[in-house]
Parts: structure tokens; sequence; C-alpha cells
């Protein structure tokens, strides 16, 4: 059982969520005021500020502004934050002052600043900028979750890509479930990030953002120096006029330096030799209705009152925090508002709060969709101080330590000040009983001991391999690739997990994720295999536990194959099914002697792939048959149906759906269906070549491709025969992406070059992505026999 204190939480605090703070939160307007005095960093000037659990924010370093930030964009955020830069933290300062004295303060704070900078080194940079790469790591690595997609069709895709029959549920709902989905996403805004920095100064901050805010609401997000140049220049253009170093003007600088001291800067940012003022009247008796909580100009009664942007729903949580005694925080308390400053809850569940918002749900990806949300989604946080080791979890905090390889989402790092004492808060909140899980001490055995061992170790290796409970299907081992899905390492357990958490876990998963993938040998507690350890499942799961502790000394389970099996082609061709990155479920390889090798998704009859050299390399699935991979680099084609009837070149090709979400299989299962394609098999040839056979709605079609030798070069050249009982027109797509025309029928990228015969052809502009090319044919189908031949020819990088 859980502990009932827990359970107390959750009803109580779980759904109150104050709007004051974004996100699906569970703090009450008091406790959200509180997180908001700590954020705003009012005890930088105001003594009387209630205690906070969370730790100090600092304000951004400020010492090298001048080589960061564009000199224009500093003295308009200087003069106005809220205009330069809306949702910002930063007060307004010159709220009182007449707009020409605004521009006068902020022009000499500029050069009094740019003068503490020195200009920044004219380094040569090995990372290019990739427009594209960084669009793609943005709305992928993790980004969205506080900032919101910066890609207006890309969110509108994502979004109809959820099933409709959620919708029609949303009517059965719980309320707390329709409230959560009220609350808005977070979209920390980005729209001036292109006026405020330089593309490598941008980049800089990007790849480090801790050490110029060391606070961490900015986390680093792990990037390459490349990774953090591609996304910047997704970001911020560089611009075509010159934006040449301001040289600062020695009677601004001397009038900026006593700016920034009477204004009292010093408070929230730190310069050598400057002391900040002595903290002015006490927040308990402070008038509310004035200073720094006015609505207006009016209400500011000191000279140098900053304002603060703030809806009323914030000063009324200011307020009642600073009126009320709330007592001091729980650990639960404080770790809530510790997710919620940090805006953790915006990827992680914990104690029924907090989550990925359903508008950034589809940017959440993993390359095992079979997993579900288990590969996409980061883990809940409930309970998570009694799941994690407390030396795993410091890794993972800390460290940026992962073994969930197959998520594109990553765990962002907030630096040791910020969240070195969090683990301790979560060892003392998350208690979980569960049975003790012995491990066998290696020293002063008796024989009788020993002998226990070795059916302990034998049972706890059968039931994690294919003769049992077959968990190597679906999780790697020692880093050995799983056969099926490739989920975290089995062997990492031991080090990660507590064991409590471990027992309830394996036992029950449901529980603790209810949406998994993952089955349980002992449902209703009773095993499955009741021939290990005479079926008792204490046992069982105690015997995996040890059978884990042996760490890499463990021997592979039944069915973990150690190395991939790479298939070869001799003098005739080489076929190999199974399932493929690019070719799909039902994917088919074919290796040609010549060593030019093509792949067919036979779910949409399309040629998807072509490399040349080795054929492929394959991972035996317990079934027999095998997930392959091209053993070379390979042209990836589209894997959407070839064939489709459509009204006129401007109608939208009939995409393959994508996964997303919860649902792990088609959303549309009557796709290709529903499109008229029907895959009717193969046949060989003498030389074992395939002749694919399929339909596309009322055309049957033959296709076979085959190496030829074109002016020294190596094509692969491929013959359609199709046939109809009537006249028909049909589309045929030959390429999607990047591409250009070369001459009337030739068509080529870097990569391929790719000859059709004399038809109608229209190239098109993708509408999903505006660097690629729609490559279409029109074909008026004679009844009867026809033929369609088109020749690929790869192109050596």
């Amino acid at each position: 059982m859980l502990i009932a204190s827990l359970g107390a939480f959750v009803s109580s605090l779980a759904f109150a969520g104050d709007p004051s703070l974004p996100g699906h939160h569970p703090l009450t307007q008091t406790q959200a005021g509180s997180v908001l005095i700590s954020e705003l960093r009012c005890a930088a000037c105001h003594s009387g500020a209630p205690s906070s659990s969370l730790p100090e924010k600092t304000a951004p370093d400020l010492s090298q502004v001048g080589s960061r930030i564009r000199p224009e964009y500093l003295r308009r955020f200087l003069e106005s934050p809220q205009s330069a830069h809306p949702g910002t933290t930063m007060p307004d300062l010159l709220a009182s002052k007449p707009e020409s004295e605004r521009r006068e303060i902020a022009e000499a704070i500029t050069h009094f600043l740019v003068a503490q900078s020195k200009p920044a080194a004219a380094t040569a940079s090995t990372a290019k900028p990739d427009k594209e790469a960084g669009k793609s790591l943005f709305h992928s690595v993790g980004c969205v979750a506080c900032h919101g997609p910066q890609d207006a069709d890309l969110a509108a895709k994502r979004s109809s890509n959820l099933p409709e029959e959620e919708e029609e549920e949303e009517e059965n709902e719980d309320p707390v479930l329709v409230a959560k989905k009220k609350i808005k996403p977070n979209a920390v805004p980005l729209g001036h990030v292109g006026e405020k920095y330089r593309l490598k100064s941008l980049q800089a901050f990007l790849f480090q953002p801790l050490l110029v805010r060391s606070s961490g609401r900015m986390p680093d997000m792990k990037l390459t120096e490349e990774e953090a140049m591609a996304i910047a220049s997704y970001l911020a253009d560089e611009p075509v006029e010159s934006d040449a170093w301001l040289v600062p003007s020695a009677s601004l600088v001397t009038a900026g330096k006593e700016y920034f001291e009477s204004l009292n800067c010093t408070a929230c940012h730190a310069l050598p030799s400057m002391e900040p003022k002595p903290l002015v009247g006490s927040l308990e008796s402070a008038d509310l209705s004035k200073g720094c909580l006015s609505t207006n100009r009016e209400g500011i009664t000191a000279k140098h009152s900053p304002v603060f942007s703030l809806n009323s729903e914030q000063r009324s949580a200011i307020i009642a925090s600073l009126r009320e005694k709330e007592p001091a925080d729980t650990d639960q308390i404080a770790i809530a508002k510790h997710l919620t400053a940090f805006r953790c809850i915006d990827c992680h569940v914990r104690d029924g709060y907090g989550g990925v918002h359903d508008a950034h749900n589809g940017f959440f990806k993993g390359s095992e969709l079979n997993l579900g949300d288990d590969g996409r989604i980061p883990p809940p946080l409930t309970l998570v101080g009694a799941k994690l080791q407390p030396a795993w979890m410091k890794k993972v905090l800390l460290d940026g330590e992962s073994v969930r390889l197959y998520m594109s989402t990553r765990m962002p790092q907030y630096g040791d000040r910020n969240l070195a004492h969090l683990p301790g808060l979560f060892r003392r909140a998350d208690v979980l009983d569960g049975p003790e899980l012995k491990i066998p001490k290696p020293e002063n055995r008796e024989e009788q001991e020993r002998e226990k061992e070795k059916i302990v170790r034998a049972a706890g290796r059968e039931l994690l391999g294919d003769k049992g409970a077959n968990c190597v299907a679906c999780h790697r081992f020692n880093g050995k690739a799983a056969n099926v899905n490739q989920g975290i390492d089995l062997l990492t357990s031991y080090e990660r997990l507590q064991p409590e958490w471990f027992y309830r876990y394996v036992k029950n998963p449901g529980a603790f994720r209810p949406r998994t993938v993952m089955p349980t040998a002992w449902p209703d507690g009773k095993a499955i295999y009741t021939h290990i350890l005479d079926g008792d499942t204490d046992r069982q799961i105690e015997a995996i536990w040890y059978y884990l502790s042996l760490g890499t000394s463990a021997a592979d389970p039944s069915g973990v194959r150690a190395q991939n099996t790479k298939l070869k082609v001799n003098d005739i061709a080489q076929i190999h099914r199974g399932r493929s990155r690019i070719a799909g479920f039902r994917g088919i390889a074919v290796g040609l002697p010549e060593k030019l090798n093509y792949a067919f998704n036979a779910e949409t009859g399309t040629l998807s792939a072509i490399w040349i050299g080795d054929f492929v390399n394959v991972n035996w699935s317990g079934q027999g048959s095998g997930d392959f991979n091209p053993a070379s680099d390979p042209i990836a084609f589209p894997q959407d149906v070839s064939f489709a009837a459509l009204k006129d070149e401007k109608a939208t090709w009939p995409l393959l759906p994508v996964m997303t979400k919860e649902a792990p299989t088609n959303p549309d299962p009557l796709y290709p269906k529903n499109v008229g394609y029907q895959f009717r098999g193969y046949f060989l040839d003498e030389a074992f070549i395939p002749t694919f056979q399929y339909r596309s709605g009322p055309i049957r079609i033959d296709d076979r491709s085959q190496a030829i030798s074109k002016d020294n070069k190596l094509v692969l050249r491929r013959v359609m025969q199709l046939e109809s009982e009537s006249p028909q027109i049909i589309w045929f797509r030959a390429w999607r992406g990047p591409i250009e025309r070369e001459s009337d029928h030739v068509f080529r990228n870097e990569r391929i070059r790719i000859t059709l015969p004399d038809v109608e052809t229209v190239m098109r502009s993708d509408s999903g992505h505006s660097a690629w090319q729609e490559l279409l044919l029109r074909l008026s189908i004679p009844q009867g026999k026809s033929t369609l031949e088109i020749q690929y020819e790869p192109i050596k990088k």
C-alpha cells in the first residue's frame, strides 16, 4: 500500500492549481504567492519577506552583457522591459519617469554595461548554421515544453494527428481532467531573441546557459556546439545590416554608473566594487496597494519604485502570501514548489498533477513506437524518491545520466546549487514498503547456501529469457539489442532502482504507469510460470533481482543474441523480410549481386530505400524473422503509397498516418486500403529477383527492379507492368524531398538521379517542408497492359 499521508496530500492539494502560476500545479493561492515572491526576488529590496523552501533565484550575470547582447536591444529593454521582452520578470525601474528621461537613462546604462564587457573574441567555430536541423532539435529535445512550438504549421499538423475518438470521450471525463484541459500550455515568448542576440552569442548561451543564468530557470539541454548553433540559426538570423561594436562614451559611462547605483540595480545584479542599498520597508507592514504591486503609475509613491508586469491573479496570490501566515513547507509542498518553479511539471506527472499539455503532446517523440507513451513521454515522478537509488538520482539531476536512449526529449540540467538538495526531499517524502529482496552473500557461505544460490541464479536467468517472462524481448541486456523493442537495459536496474519499488513495479506495472505496454508475469499476484521456484511470486521476483545484481558477470538469458547477423549477397539475389525503419513493419530487403540493394515496403507498395555496398544487418526475433537495417548509408524514399487517384495536380497526397500520442499502432487502420492499395505477394525468377504484385484501385501492378550498367554507372532499373480493364487516370509519386530538374526527364539531388519516362510530370512544393518538392507523374492508363519504367542512379558522396 502507498503511504496514507501521500493520499491525503493528493486529495487536498493536487488539483488546487491557483491560476497565478502556469501549468497544472497543486499549489494553493498562498503557496503560489510565495513562489512568486521568490521568483521576483522581493527579498532583494525588502525586509520581512517570507522564508522560502526554493533556492535563491539570482539575476543574470551582467559582467559580459555587452559582448552577448546587441546594444540597441539592451537600450530598448532598459527603457521598457515588457515592450522589448513580453513576459520578462525584470521590473520596469523607470516607470515613474517621462519618456524622454527614460530613453536618456537607458542609453547611459547601456554605455556603462558595454564598457564593463570585453569585445567578444572572433574565434573560428566548426559549427555551421543549419536552420532545418535547429527547427527539428527545438521541437524534439524539450524546448517546446516551456516555449511552445515556434512553427505554426507544425503545431497545427501535430494537433490534427490526435485521434478523433478522444474528442468524443471528453464528455465522460471526470471534472479534474476537464479542469486540467482548460489550463493553457506554457509559451515563454522567444520573439525577441533575434533582436537580442548575435548568432554566435546565442549559440554560446544555448551551449552553456548556466554560466549566465545560474539559477537554472533556463536549463542546460546538453546541446553540442553544433546543435546549439543549429537552434540559434533557427531562432535568430544574423542581420543584413552591419552590427558594429558600440564604442562607449566616457560621459555616458559615468552617468550610466550613477543611474545603475541610484536605481539599485546592484540589489539583483552584482558588479565589481558596487554594493546594493540597504533593505527598505518591511513587507509585513507595507501598504500592498501601492509601490511594486500598484496597477498604475499614480500608485507609485517611491521615487524609484519598480513596476512588475503582474496580472490580477498574481497580485492577489502575492498579497495572500504576505498577509496569511503559512506554516513551514512540508517536504511534499516544497517538492511541489520546486517542480512548479523549475517547470518540471511541463514534462513529468507527480501525484496527479503536471504532465505534458495536449497542445505539446505531439512533439514528444521516441524511436521505439511500440513502447507507447513509455517510449516518448518523460517518466512520472510519483514516488520517485522511493524508486531511485540516491546515488542514481544525483546522477540524473546533476550529471545528466540517462538510460532512455530511445527518447528524443532530454533531461535538462539545472545545476548543483539549485537542485542538490532535491534528492533529500524526495527520499523523505516518498516511502514505499515491500518485502526485503535478499542477495546471497559471497563470503563465508556453506555448501547449502551455494547450492541455493545456483538455483536462484538459474531461476532468475530463466525468467528473464524467452523460456520465461521473455523480458529480453523488449529490454536490452548488457548492451545487447533486444529482439522486439529496445527498452531500458535490464542490467541498469540494480544500480538505479530501490528493491521495494522494483518488487511492486514488476508485480503490477499498471499501478505505476496505467498506460504502460509492459505486461506482468504475476497477474493478481499469481505466477504464470509455476514450474519455476514452485510458482512462488516473491521468490521469483527475488531471483530476478539477485540475477540483475550480478551485473555484467550475469550470463545472457536465453533469447539474447550477442551480435547482429550481416547477410551477404553472392551470385544470386538475396531477400530478407522483416521490420525496418526504412521499410516499415512489412519490409522486404533485396540484395543484388552487383552490390546494389533496395527495400520495398509491402504495407504501402513503395520502393522505400536504395543503397550501394553491403546488404543488411539483422536482429533475429523469437519468431525466427528479424528486424533489418541497411549495412551502408541508404537513400531513403517516403513510405507513403506510390500510386493514388487524385482529383487534380493540387490535391494533397494521401500520407501514411503518423503514430503519435498514446497510440503505438496505426491510428488509421484503414490506410492504405482506403486509398485502394492491396498487396498480393511476389514471385522469384531464375536469378531470385522478386516481382512484387499489388493493386492500386482497379489497376494490377507487377513491380520488378534489377541492377544495370549505364554509362559505366550502376543504376536500378524499375519496370512496372500495369493492367486495367478500363482506361484510368492515376498519379505516381516518384520522389518527395529536396530535388531539382536536370533536364526534361531527369531530376536529381546530391544523393540520387531519377530518370522518368516521357509522360506528364508535375514538380510542386511540399506543403509540410518549405525546402522539399513532390515529383508526380500523371499516368493515362489504357485498357489492357502498359509499362512504366523508372531508373534510379545513386550518386556517391
